[in-house]
């Protein structure tokens, strides 16, 4: 650019002609001619060229581009990869395809590229304290022995980086309130903002993107008081930070898979856990993430006065074995034998499943299923209580065709003024242990050949460990008091020194 305006300078300002110029520049007289005349001088913006790349697969890239189109639409694991594309080519042309692995590696790669970028704009959000994210995980657990595969619910602070979590069979409502809650509570306060992603439970779609809210999820919000926003659909990105947490903490508390007894209890373990994790520093600010929760802590909102109950009621309709099911019909609970083929409100928790009567008051109480498959929850206290008060209707009721082979076989072995007494003492078995247990007292004593009932509490005081306990004796008036024996063995010893002559 210097070199053309000392062209243009020795023109317009030195008076020099054309001729001249292209001398003392040794440049072409049309090329000189050009730079005095010319009026347009903004910058010129180079259009690169497109490099054609991977000519020789020219004839199969609409093969290779199609494939990887429709890849947009299924499973990540289940797309194709660069040895499959080159596999099915070399299927589908045989001779005709002459490429290599590797041109066709280097065209899928820079292909994949261009279809999954992301070119979204991020931008860095300033977290304000008392604002929370929440976000559910998965992660399986032990609990009695028995493998579930649960899901943790997490609580996040982006401010301080503080976490807590709170783990669950489901995902469900009832999960999500039950796990905010304990988590509330054991902050002392709620925070102001919680951010959440769009999740069926709570949160209904239209096709215009508008949401509703369910009602429940109204009522446990306007209690807390907390304000509720949602995340863009598929935009996780925007509450990053459970995100992050929700791999955090599967990694340091839910690894090994947890073993425990009650769930409720881990739960209250997990929180004492998720306390001592703040004492560390913050990842990005100078202070630990304990000192920076102090200002969440100071933003929190007050918790109401009134305890919220966390729990769904529906009606349902029960079958003649007074069951009924819930789950899309997967999961059976039974009631009582006097509420077959009636309407029950049942209460739903994150845990349990409770049956009311018409005093809403409690029939029984079932631990809540979770899963898929098939599966029932049967308390048999009810119905061996009905029987026991009318034990002559035990085969006549549908009852009898529930029962377990070996309990069947023991009641129709015995007359019935005993099967009676065996029905009530089954109901007071399985108060003390379990039906399970009480089955397995029974077909034990049908293997020694004992039906008297002392012999069936015997059998199942030892499976289950249980010491019965003795009532004191009391003598009754009237008995005399007997002298106390004093055993004295100086007699013997003089008896024996002498040699017995005193005993003839």
């Amino acid at each position: 650019m210097t070199h053309i305006d000392n062209i243009r300078k020795a023109f317009f300002m030195k008076g020099q002609n054309i001729s001249e110029i292209a001398r003392e520049f040794q440049k072409d007289r049309k090329t000189i001619r050009k730079y005095i005349y010319q009026e347009d001088w903004n910058t010129r913006v180079k259009v690169e060229e497109v490099k054609h790349t991977f000519p020789k697969l020219d004839p199969f890239k609409a093969d290779i581009d199609q494939w990887l189109e429709e890849d947009k639409k299924a499973r990540k694991k289940q797309r194709h990869t660069a040895k499959r594309i080159y596999d099915r080519l070399c299927e589908k042309y045989q001779d005709k395809f002459n490429c290599s692995y590797r041109t066709v590696a280097g065209y899928v790669a820079m292909r994949k590229k261009e279809l999954y970028q992301d070119n979204s704009c991020r931008l860095p959000l300033e977290h304000i304290p008392g604002e929370a994210q929440v976000d559910f995980g998965e992660a399986d657990f032990y609990e009695n022995g028995t493998l579930h595969h649960g899901f943790y619910l997490n609580l996040s602070f982006p401010y301080s980086n503080v976490g807590y979590t709170q783990l669950f069979k489901g995902e469900n409502q009832e999960c999500l309130f039950q796990g905010l809650k304990d988590i509330f509570e054991h902050l002392g306060g709620v925070p102001r903002k919680l951010w959440f992603d769009n999740a069926s439970t709570i949160v209904k779609l239209s096709k215009n993107g508008e949401r509703k809210l369910t009602d429940a999820f109204l009522r446990f919000k306007q209690h807390y008081g907390f304000e509720a926003v949602f995340c863009n659909p598929a935009s996780g990105h925007e509450k990053g930070n459970v995100e992050n947490k929700v791999g955090y903490h599967r990694r340091n508390l839910l690894v090994p898979v947890p073993r425990f007894e009650r769930l409720e209890d881990f739960n209250r373990e997990l929180l004492r856990l998720c306390d001592q994790d703040m004492h560390r520093e913050h990842y990005r600010k100078e202070a630990s993430i304990a000192e920076l929760f102090n200002e969440d802590r100071k933003a929190l909102l007050e918790l109401p006065t009134v305890p919220y109950e966390v729990a769904g009621y529906i009606t349902v309709k029960t079958n003649a074995y007074a069951k009924f099911s819930l789950n899309g019909g997967k999961h059976l609970y039974s009631t009582a034998p006097k509420y077959a083929n009636s309407r029950v409100l049942v209460k739903i928790t994150a845990h349990e499943v409770i049956p009311l009567d018409e005093s809403h008051r409690e029939i029984v109480r079932h631990q809540r299923l979770y899963g898929d498959n098939k599966q029932e929850s049967m308390d048999w206290l009810p119905y061996l209580t009905q029987l026991s008060r009318c034990p002559g209707a035990l085969k006549y009721s549908g009852i009898y065709s529930m029962l377990p082979d070996p309990l069947r076989e023991y009641l129709d072995g015995l007359s019935k003024s005993e099967r009676g007494k065996a029905l009530k003492a089954l109901a007071v078995l399985c108060t003390k242990s379990s039906f399970e247990q009480a089955v397995n007292a029974v077909a034990e004593a049908l293997l020694y050949g004992v039906q008297d009932l002392d012999s069936l509490v015997a059998i199942h005081n030892r499976i289950t460990g249980i010491t019965p306990q003795l009532e004191p004796v009391k003598i009754p008036e009237g008995v005399p008091e007997l002298t106390a024996f004093r055993f004295n063995a100086e007699d013997y010893d003089k008896a024996f020194l002498k040699g017995g002559a005193n005993l003839c």
